[in-house]
């Protein structure tokens, strides 16, 4: 029993969305990247990452998810920016790993009914809150990212406001008469229309996407920590970097690798992300020579170009597939983790 305790002990915890697009998002990112999420009981809080064995998945509220990696409770998180910017306080308990997976993405907007013709941006809405202040009650806007828009009504000197803690919903909340206005994510604008409501000039506070946290403490001081922060970002890095890309197989004959070379380069899109690579071709026919296959990779906007230039020079047998994985000699983002930990006192 205690063997067990002491092996769940050592398992290092990464927290992921709960619920909702950002669950579904998360969990299909990572899917992508070759780390299948399991979850043997879909009402479990806990997961598995066959490929990272030594790695936990804890599946919790965004919010937590910072406070979570914040107070150690967590090593390793995968959350909005704008759920980072909100709850991770002032000190620097929280390290960003990766701040772009290229997922979630959005932005924390100032949104005013349509019908406020004369508040257009702003500047506008700091002229209506000081009105406001002195003829009714000051401006009510509702919102769940209270510590952001206070800093940005301070920056803005728009004064005399009061938030409302809101949940869920916001865009009802101006026309039931509880709020003025939101302060609310949006990622195409179309809800907010849809309730008639507006953004305003100036009135983004935030753009957001999912990234990737730890906790400081744990990564300096767990090497095991550290290592499954690397494996991460080892699958992450190469899956985002092949994102894009697609591998060209294809036989072409030619004198020499050398001469084949000469001929793939000769041509504007098949110079690949360090040049061909070739190999020679070994045929049934032992009368038949000088046949090289020869790989690439493409931008997959340059496909069919690249496609139709190897036809132009003689290639055949054309293979393509989609590039998965494009691994570098290390992660950036871990030399940066790294360069960030070293740097502590």
């Amino acid at each position: 029993m205690y063997a067990t305790k002491q092996s769940e002990r050592r398992k290092i915890r990464l927290a992921l969305a709960s619920k909702g697009r950002m669950q579904t998002d998360t969990l299909a990112f990572l899917g992508e990247c070759g780390l299948r999420v399991t979850q043997l009981n879909p009402r479990q809080y806990v997961a598995e990452m066959p490929a990272i064995p030594e790695l936990e998945i804890w599946f919790q509220r965004s919010a937590d998810i910072v406070r979570k990696v914040r107070y150690g409770d967590v090593s390793l998180g995968i959350t909005g920016f704008d759920s980072l910017a909100e709850y991770r306080g002032d000190g620097d308990e929280i390290i960003v790993l990766h701040d772009t997976l290229g997922f979630g993405g959005c932005r924390l907007v100032l949104a005013v009914p349509d019908g406020w013709d004369d508040v257009t941006s702003v500047d506008d809405l700091a002229v209506l809150a000081r009105q406001r202040a002195a003829e009714v009650h000051p401006l009510r806007i509702g919102t769940k990212y209270e510590r952001l828009v206070t800093r940005f009504l301070a920056e803005k000197g728009i004064e005399r406001c009061e938030l409302i803690r809101a949940e869920g919903a916001l865009e009802a909340g101006p026309h039931m008469g509880y709020v003025d206005l939101i302060a609310d994510l949006t990622a195409t604008g179309i809800t907010l229309l849809e309730n008639r409501l507006k953004q305003i000039e100036g009135g983004t506070l935030l753009t957001s996407e999912a990234c990737l946290i730890g906790n400081r403490q744990a990564l300096k001081n767990q090497p095991e920590a550290l290592m499954v922060a690397k494996q991460l970002l080892e699958f992450i890095e190469a899956h985002l970097r092949a994102t894009g890309y697609h591998a060209i197989i294809a036989n072409i004959q030619g004198e020499s690798p050398a001469a084949v070379a000469q001929k793939v380069l000769s041509q504007a899109d098949l110079a690949g992300l360090q040049g061909p690579t070739i190999s020679p071709v070994y045929l049934r026919a032992p009368d038949v020579r000088d046949w090289y296959a020869i790989a690439i990779i493409v931008r997959k906007q340059r496909l069919v170009q690249a496609v139709g230039q190897l036809r132009a020079i003689g290639g055949s047998g054309v293979v393509v597939t989609p590039a998965t994985y494009i691994f570098e000699d290390e992660p950036v983002t871990y030399r940066k983790l790294l360069t960030e930990l070293d740097g502590d006192v």
